[in-house]
């Protein structure tokens, strides 16, 4: 069985120990390859050789324009090889194919993004007193490390590597040990292009042990994880013992607050499609559902007879939802579900494990509807990371909203109304890090700044914002007479 190989310095290596961590397919549990199960030894070879880029005289002289020439190529070949990519990602993840397919549109559209904008990162004149001229520079900030999470392993390897390398940042990327397959396709990719050995690397292991590491290496300049809240703090406690700056974008549990004069049929689809993409394993999965109490009879009809037709089975078959990612993740799911029988809840759909035939080694978990919670009940208030909808109502806009903020989480709002004055005046109450209001994700949002209140984190992926994490300000001030 194949045997992966980190990417370091310009090439293909082992890691320095000959354990191995064996990686298996979703939709059927059956292994597929071995990823190197890296120590600090294999983490420092790889700071080292980003360090020594960094600094080296070949990445300094790229200039920006030409930076942002190898993002353009970077683009053009995942679009090139965007079949295989997205077979890639539907074997490592057993997400959907065409959900997958839309992941590596999103990943060539980053590349593409930031490589216009690599030539398009502005200082400022600032006024001071007469004689002095006083101006800002962007700089980068050096060795980024990237800690990339299972759900979506290709979309968030592209946006944050593609934005540290616009800014002329060297990278150290840690895919998810469970999903490897397409960062080491962006590995072949780079190695193809004019890219200075050492700009790109990537290293693969356990997160308590590679990442660990990675975390806590005294030069790495910049950290941006995404993951859970008690790896993110791990994260932290080992950036804040050297100082370094951290982008983390952690859990959600965020709300679609459907108000009785919306479009009823428009608000259930996007509902509905907020909860089961990528089997709810998203961090801004719309897993809680406010409805006006008028209409929550009607609409949680609509919602239910949806999701009662959602198609389950493996990812390559292209159905509605594939299979949860493992048996760990599948016990996390069960232990909730154990949970809402003790807290009162009621299942109006769903609530456990499917079998699918002839893949029987996977998880699968049915599309999932619970009313009768308490908004103070764990399944309430946890995020659950599967296709699991907690359902709640309100009388007025006040109680939507001490509703909707009525969690440690703030990553994204769905509003639903045709008042649109209301649909502000609840958006500006609401407190979480992205808001839509009769539309929920806006096709991938590639120029739209992502981020948390709370617990989901600080600092923000996606747009031109993301550069601020990869870049830092000098200010000089120049006597001119």
């Amino acid at each position: 069985m194949k045997v992966l190989q980190n990417y370091v310095n310009g090439k293909w290596v082992y890691a320095s120990a000959s354990e191995q961590i064996p990686v298996h397919a979703p939709s059927s549990g059956e292994q597929i390859v071995f990823c190197p199960r890296s120590k600090v030894s294999d983490i420092n070879s790889a700071v080292d050789a980003a360090s020594e880029a960094f600094e080296g005289e070949k990445w300094k002289a790229f200039k920006p324009h030409e930076r942002g020439a190898i993002l353009f190529e970077m683009a053009n070949m995942i679009r090139e090889s965007s079949d295989e990519l997205a077979h890639l990602e539907t074997l490592d993840t057993g997400k959907p194919l065409s959900q997958a397919r839309s992941d590596v549109e999103a990943a060539a559209r980053y590349f593409e993004y930031y490589a216009g904008a690599a030539d398009k990162v502005f200082g400022e004149t600032i006024p001071v007193e007469p004689g002095i001229l006083d101006y800002t520079i962007r700089e980068p900030v050096g060795v980024t490390a990237h800690i990339i999470p299972w759900n979506y392993p290709l979309q968030v390897a592209s946006r944050s590597c593609a934005a540290a390398i616009a800014t002329g940042n060297t990278v150290v990327m840690k895919p998810a040990e469970d999903t490897p397959l397409t960062a080491v396709k962006l590995a072949e990719m780079f190695d193809r292009t004019a890219l200075p050995d050492g700009v790109f690397n990537l290293v693969m292991g356990y997160g308590a042990e590679a990442g660990a590491a990675l975390s806590a290496h005294p030069f790495v300049n910049h950290i941006t994880f995404t993951g859970s809240v008690e790896t993110g703090s791990a994260v932290m406690t080992a950036a804040a013992r050297n100082i370094v700056p951290v982008t983390l974008e952690l859990g959600g549990k965020s709300p679609n607050l459907v108000f009785a004069d919306c479009d009823q049929n428009l608000a259930a689809n996007w509902v509905v499609k907020s909860i089961l993409q990528n089997a709810g394993q998203t961090c801004s999965a719309g897993s809680r559902l406010l409805v006006e109490s008028s209409v929550k009879n009607a609409f949680l009809k609509k919602v239910v007879e949806r999701m009662e037709k959602a198609v389950i089975g493996p990812g390559e078959k292209d159905p509605d939802i594939g299979p949860i990612l493992n048996g760990t993740q599948y016990e996390r799911i069960e232990e909730f579900m154990n949970a809402v029988y003790d807290e009162g809840g009621t299942f109006l759909l769903g609530g456990a494990r499917e079998v699918v035939a002839g893949y029987e080694g996977g998880y699968y978990f049915q599309p999932t509807v619970i009313d009768g919670l308490s908004s103070y009940s764990k399944v309430a208030r946890e995020e659950v990371f599967g296709p699991v909808l907690s359902v709640f109502s309100f009388d007025s806009e006040e109680e939507a909203i001490r509703l909707a903020n009525g969690t440690d989480y703030g990553l994204v709002t769905g509003i639903w109304t045709k008042d649109i004055a209301r649909g502000h005046k609840v958006a500006e109450k609401v407190k979480a890090g992205q808001i839509f209001i009769n539309n929920y994700g806006a096709g991938g949002g590639i120029q739209m700044p992502f981020g948390g209140y709370k617990k989901s984190g600080f600092g923000r992926e996606k747009g031109l914002e993301a550069l601020r994490n990869y870049t830092q300000l000098k200010n000089v001030a120049v006597r001119v007479y």
